[in-house]
C-alpha cells in the first residue's frame, strides 16, 4: 500500500513539474538542419548562424538549427533532394535550382534579367516574386521561401582576356548543374561544362575548365583567383538565393512559429544581401592590389547575345513574366 501511494504521489509530482514548466525543456526541443555549400567566411553562413541563435532566443530554447556549410551535407542537388527525403529542414538554394521544380522562378537567375541592385531589390519585395514563391510552394508539396538574398553580380574569370562575346567561343566555361546556366555561355559560343561548386577550384587548377562564373566575393572566398588570371566585369546575372524550409518541417510549426521563421529568416536575407552588396564595393581594388587584371566591358552586346533565348517561346517563363520583370523600376 505504502509503495502504491508512493508512486502516486512521484507521478503527481510529474505532473505538476510539467505543467508549470519546472521540466527540462531539452525533451521539447527540436533540432533542425540547414545545409548549404558556401564557406565559413561567407556572409550566407554567418548570417545563418546569426539566423540559428536569434531562432533559439526569440522561441526560449525551443527551437535549435545547426549549420552545416561548405557542402557538409551535400552538393547543392544533393540539398535540394534532401528537402524531400527530410534529411534536412533548411537550405540555401539559387533560384536556377530552384526552377527544376518549379521553371518560372528560374527567371531571378536569367541573364541581363536585372538592370542594377535596385531593380532586384524592387523585384524581392514586390508582388512578382511573391507569386513566384506561392508557386514553388505548390509545385513542390509546401516547400516554404521564407528569404531571399542578394549573391551578387556574376562575373568571368578566366586564363585569356575577354573583351566581347567571340572571346568566349570555344571556351569551356564551368557553370552549375542547373540547366539555366547554359543559356548564357551557348548565346556566346562557349561550351557550358557543369561541374559542383565543392569541385571548381581543382578543375580550374587541372584545366578541366577554361574559366568560370561567380560574384566577386564568391570568387575571392573561393579562392578561384588564384587559379586565373583575368576577371571580366560581365555582370551577366544579377545571382540570388532562397532560403528554404522543406514542407514537412514547414507543415509541423505551429503559426507562432511559422511567423517567427519567416521573421528571422528573412532578416537575415536581408544582412547577408547587404554585406554582399558591401563587398563587391570593394573587391575591384582589392584584386587589382593582388596583381588580378579586372576588365571592365561593355555589358550591351553580352547582353544582346542573349535576348533572343530569353524571350523565346521554349524559355522556362512566358513572355509576359519576362515583361513585368522588365517593367518593375
Amino acid at each position: 500500500m505504502t509503495q502504491r501511494f508512493t508512486t502516486k504521489i512521484i507521478a503527481l509530482c510529474v505532473l505538476l513539474a510539467s505543467s508549470t514548466g519546472l521540466l527540462s525543456t531539452a525533451h521539447a526541443q527540436t533540432k533542425l538542419k540547414w545545409a548549404h555549400v558556401y564557406e565559413t567566411s561567407e556572409a550566407y553562413h554567418k548570417q545563418a548562424v546569426w539566423a540559428a541563435e536569434e531562432v533559439k532566443k526569440r522561441s526560449n530554447g525551443k527551437y535549435e538549427i545547426q549549420v552545416f556549410p561548405a557542402s557538409t551535407l551535400g552538393k547543392e542537388t544533393d540539398i535540394n533532394q534532401g528537402l524531400t527525403l527530410g534529411s534536412v529542414d533548411i537550405i540555401y538554394t539559387g533560384a536556377a535550382f530552384a526552377g527544376r521544380a518549379y521553371p518560372p522562378i528560374s527567371i531571378a537567375a536569367a541573364p541581363f534579367v536585372f538592370r542594377d541592385y535596385a531593380h532586384w531589390s524592387n523585384f524581392r519585395s514586390g508582388p512578382v516574386f511573391k507569386e513566384l514563391a506561392m508557386g514553388y510552394e505548390k509545385a513542390t508539396g509546401g516547400h516554404h521561401i521564407a528569404g531571399y538574398t542578394y549573391y551578387g553580380l556574376r562575373h568571368m574569370t578566366s586564363n585569356k582576356p575577354i573583351a566581347k562575346p567571340e572571346d568566349m567561343k570555344g571556351m569551356k566555361l564551368r557553370v552549375p548543374d542547373a540547366p539555366l546556366f547554359t543559356m548564357f555561355p551557348k548565346a556566346v559560343g562557349a561550351n557550358p561544362t557543369p561541374i559542383a561548386f565543392a569541385e571548381v577550384y581543382l578543375a580550374l587548377q587541372n584545366g578541366t575548365v577554361d574559366a568560370q562564373e561567380n560574384p566577386l566575393p564568391t570568387i575571392d572566398a573561393k579562392k578561384f583567383y588564384e587559379v586565373q588570371k583575368y576577371i571580366t566585369l560581365t555582370g551577366h546575372i544579377t545571382e540570388s538565393l532562397v532560403t528554404v524550409i522543406s514542407s514537412s518541417t514547414w507543415k509541423g510549426l505551429p503559426e507562432a512559429d511559422k511567423q517567427l521563421m519567416n521573421e528571422v529568416l528573412w532578416e537575415a536575407s536581408s544582412r547577408a544581401s547587404k554585406d554582399i552588396l558591401d563587398a563587391e564595393t570593394s573587391l575591384v581594388a582589392e584584386f587589382e592590389k593582388r596583381g588580378k587584371t579586372v576588365n571592365k566591358v561593355d555589358r550591351a552586346p553580352f547582353a544582346a547575345a542573349v535576348k533572343a533565348p530569353m524571350t523565346a517561346a521554349d524559355a522556362p517563363w512566358s513572355r509576359d513574366l519576362y515583361d513585368r520583370m522588365q517593367a518593375i523600376k
